[in-house]
């Protein structure tokens, strides 16, 4: 039986992230993708240009509506603008007994801006981890949860990536793309230990959605009944493919979004069979 993967996150209307660039990535894995809003957002390959917040109970009310009548095999978290929103999210999983949880915590921006306040980063941590199964920050993201400085080398992220454990949720993926050199390095802890996860980096200005498409795709592997480090692995794998594939994309004048279904369009534009 096919997958049913969810997504609850924001808009992107480039398609390259938020609800757009989850739902191509559960269909690329084969699963059926559905979304719950939970913020409208006025953005492209350039940027944000404004956010139109949905009312917590309206969220509450995608949830329930479908969480009623469809089995939900694996759950992405993505945007959550505020601390009622986390605190409605957390709420409405728990009511329903979720399971198979990955957030991406979207807290700070390319540009080193926070986009979450103090109280909604509050929440996300005490309300909304103890129900996560799998988190995905990356370094900025993990300084801001834990309430300290970020870590400038590879050797600082599996501790890092235990103390954010330590708060509650059972699994971390510390993504290390800010740091520089010749291998982008992740470091996954789980209930057995911290193991390091190195690629190739890929140089590309199209990296626009890369945190959402990493997420989605993990979920949606986990769904099809991948454990969590092989979910994680084939995930880093299939974003990787969609980054050096990227360039047969013309998506905008800023930072493109990646080839999300770049193992099936053909690369010379010959008609699928």
């Amino acid at each position: 039986m096919i997958p049913n993967v969810l997504t609850i996150a924001g808009t992107d209307p480039s398609g390259g992230a938020g609800i757009q660039a989850d739902l191509k990535t559960f269909s690329a894995h084969g699963t059926y993708g559905m979304a719950v809003t939970t913020a409208l957002v006025a953005q492209t390959t350039t940027g944000v240009s404004s956010v139109l917040g949905i009312p917590a109970s309206f969220v509450a009310d995608q949830l329930r509506t479908l969480l009623d009548d469809v089995r939900v095999d694996a759950v992405k978290i993505g945007m959550l603008s505020d601390a009622e929103i986390i605190r409605t999210v957390a709420a409405v999983l728990s009511e329903y007994s979720a399971r198979e949880i990955v957030l991406d915590p979207v807290m700070v921006a390319k540009s080193g801006d926070r986009l979450l306040a103090a109280d909604a980063v509050r929440a996300l941590r005490e309300e909304l981890l103890p129900h996560v199964d799998l988190i995905t920050p990356n370094l900025p993201e993990a300084a801001d949860l834990l309430g300290e400085s970020e870590s400038t080398d590879t050797a600082g992220m599996a501790p890092q990536a235990e103390r954010l454990a330590a708060l509650g949720v059972k699994r971390v993926l510390l993504k290390g793309g800010h740091l520089l050199g010749a291998s982008s390095v992740d470091v996954l802890h789980t209930e057995n230990g911290s193991e390091t996860l190195s690629h190739e980096r890929v140089i590309t200005s199209n990296d626009h959605g890369t945190g959402c498409t990493l997420s989605a795709a993990t979920a949606a592997l986990r769904a099809q009944g991948h454990d969590w480090p092989s979910a994680v692995r084939a995930a880093k794998e299939y974003l990787t493919g969609a980054m050096r594939a990227a360039e047969l994309l013309d998506v905008g004048r800023g930072h493109g979004p990646v080839h999300h279904f770049h193992r099936w369009w053909p690369v010379d534009g010959a008609p699928l069979p």
